[in-house]
């Protein structure tokens, strides 16, 4: 059990000032912002009452370089116990506001899980990777106990570094779940193989969402493109219109993608 996704909620802080929370700290009473900052560094801004989009006010460049700066410091801290950061999230209105971040062991904890695996070694390890049904790439190998351990030494330095602008927030440390989201390149050639779920930004063939087997990542395909196989799952009527066993869809086409879990 303690190889499944995992997660763990950590305390409420208090970071910057010590006022109480009366105002959005940006300057904004009419929207509840998310922002996200994802493995290549973007800044993702979601208006609530507009639907999504991009919004620009005063300070929200300043948003941005300070969420540079938290991974940043998460990196650091993820390093020391041996974990990687997969993602970082700043969401909801000003007084419920989440610091989230997404863990997953380094490259040298999970080649000792794919090792375990390989060696019999699999007493606590999940029945469908132990069967070939799961990719040991699409486990994090993350614990509770590499949560919290985590939380408590971010949470440290957050503080101490004095990170996060604004009053309380909730820092929460998690592994990326089977559903991971895949925000870069190295992610569509590391999860070859696997089940995936697209969203572009321009229709293909009249169509915006794709869902099928990941069969080709931008170094085995044409160009920045990536390449699904669409008989692997049933189809949407958009899909099924279209008239083709496979789509390729440029990196530079994807508004966002994930894993889709095979259970």
């Amino acid at each position: 059990m303690g190889l499944q996704p995992t997660f763990y909620l950590g305390q409420t802080f208090r970071a910057g000032t010590q006022d109480p929370l009366d105002t959005n700290p940006f300057g904004i009473s009419r929207f509840k912002a998310d922002f996200a900052i994802g493995p290549a560094g973007g800044l993702d801004c979601t208006g609530e009452e507009t639907g999504p989009g991009h919004w620009c006010w005063p300070g929200m460049a300043a948003m941005a370089a300070k969420l540079d700066e938290i991974r940043s410091a998460a990196e650091r801290v993820a390093a020391s116990h041996g974990l990687e950061v997969v993602n970082v999230e700043f969401v909801g209105p000003a007084k419920e506001r989440v610091l989230r971040v997404y863990l997953e062991k380094n490259a040298e904890g999970r080649a000792q899980l794919k090792a375990a695996i390989e060696a019999g070694n699999g007493q606590q390890l999940p029945e469908r990777l132990i069967e070939g049904k799961l990719s040991v790439e699409q486990l994090s190998g993350v614990t509770h106990e590499d949560c919290a351990e985590f939380s408590r030494d971010f949470g440290v330095l957050l503080d101490v570094e004095d990170l996060v602008p604004g009053a309380e927030y909730t820092l929460e440390a998690s592994s990326p779940g089977l559903d991971r989201k895949l925000s870069k390149a190295e992610d569509f050639e590391r999860f070859k193989g696997c089940l995936v779920k697209v969203q572009t930004f321009e229709p293909l063939r009249n169509n915006r969402h794709w869902q099928g087997r990941l069969i080709a990542g931008p170094e085995g395909g044409t160009g920045d493109v990536v390449t699904l196989d669409l008989n692997a799952v049933k189809q949407n009527s958009k899909s099924r219109k279209a008239g083709v066993s496979t789509i390729e869809i440029a990196l530079s086409n994807i508004e966002k993608a994930q894993l889709v879990p095979e259970i």
